[in-house]
């Protein structure tokens, strides 16, 4: 039965929490693909330039992701209106209030209220950024704890990974491109998620767990989860040289909407992996 089908493999992982599997992994990337493709074409007929302040002013938006799905982990919202903030319903909402706000912003610049629509976009995802980060603070201070400890440790690492992939793009590759905010925006993402990931499942206070399907596999194979950081290397260095090249010979726009893409599923799962274990839920 086809009913019996859609619940097996996408509804009841989540709605009970289940890990990935190759069915809706498979799914959500296809879906992922067309929706940057359709993001792309709405961008280009709103007249919004998909450049680099652009996309540093989205970057908020990633970080609320990140931290609107640890309010879900928390436990507070007690409804079914929490599975909004379940992967990928939450990358729907996260959308509708980034797209929101972006239209907002530009409504007020044409009717000259703001000068510059980015600022203000970009100012009410920090501002709605914050007062999440805010409400979790209370949350860890009053049920369960505010971990500094984890929270150094993780940020130590990615920082010293971060770090490590820089030189190695700019030093050993000669790569002088590596040196776009853009670029690093993504090293620094991807570093995260691996060092949240790895730092979580190897020594985190409460036992967590790869979702995903290849890095589950690779963990079982190998028998850490740090072994995620020569599979983000081999997906993030090649795919900088490919965005590179056809950001110069191809389509400019297009390949930093593909670039956004690929820091939202880096920095996204990394703030949520981080404020997770640094609150211990």
């Amino acid at each position: 039965m086809i009913s019996d089908f859609i619940y097996k493999y996408y509804i009841d992982p989540i709605r009970l929490g289940e890990p990935y599997n190759i069915v809706d992994t498979s799914t959500y990337a296809i879906v992922l693909v067309l929706s940057v493709y359709l993001v792309y074409r709405w961008l280009r007929r709103s007249g919004v330039a998909l450049d680099e302040p652009f996309i540093i002013a989205t970057i908020p938006y990633v970080v609320l992701g990140g931290l609107l799905r640890v309010v879900e982990d928390t436990g507070m919202i007690s409804s079914d209106l929490k599975y909004l903030l379940i992967t990928p319903l939450i990358f729907f909402v996260v959308f509708f209030i980034a797209g929101g706000s972006l239209v907002l912003s530009r409504i007020l610049e044409r009717k000259k209220l703001i000068p510059r629509f980015l600022s203000f976009y970009g100012g009410i995802g920090g501002g709605l950024s914050v007062a999440t980060a805010l409400l979790l603070g209370w949350f860890g201070l009053t049920r369960t704890t505010v971990d500094p400890v984890v929270l150094g440790s993780i940020l130590l690492i990615a920082a010293a990974t971060s770090l490590a992939v820089m030189a190695l793009l700019q030093l050993v590759f000669r790569w002088e491109y590596a040196r776009d905010p853009l670029y690093r925006l993504l090293v620094i993402g991807q570093m995260l998620d691996a060092s949240a990931t790895g730092y979580g499942i190897d020594f985190g206070p409460i036992p967590y767990q790869e979702v995903h399907v290849v890095g589950s596999a690779l963990i079982r194979w190998t028998g850490t989860a740090f072994s995620l950081f020569p599979l983000k290397l081999a997906v993030v260095i090649p795919a900088i040289w490919v965005l590179e090249i056809y950001r110069r010979e191809g389509n400019r726009e297009f390949a930093n909407l593909v670039l956004l893409a690929m820091i939202v599923v880096g920095l996204a799962p990394g703030v949520r992996d981080l404020t997770r274990m640094v609150l211990h839920v």
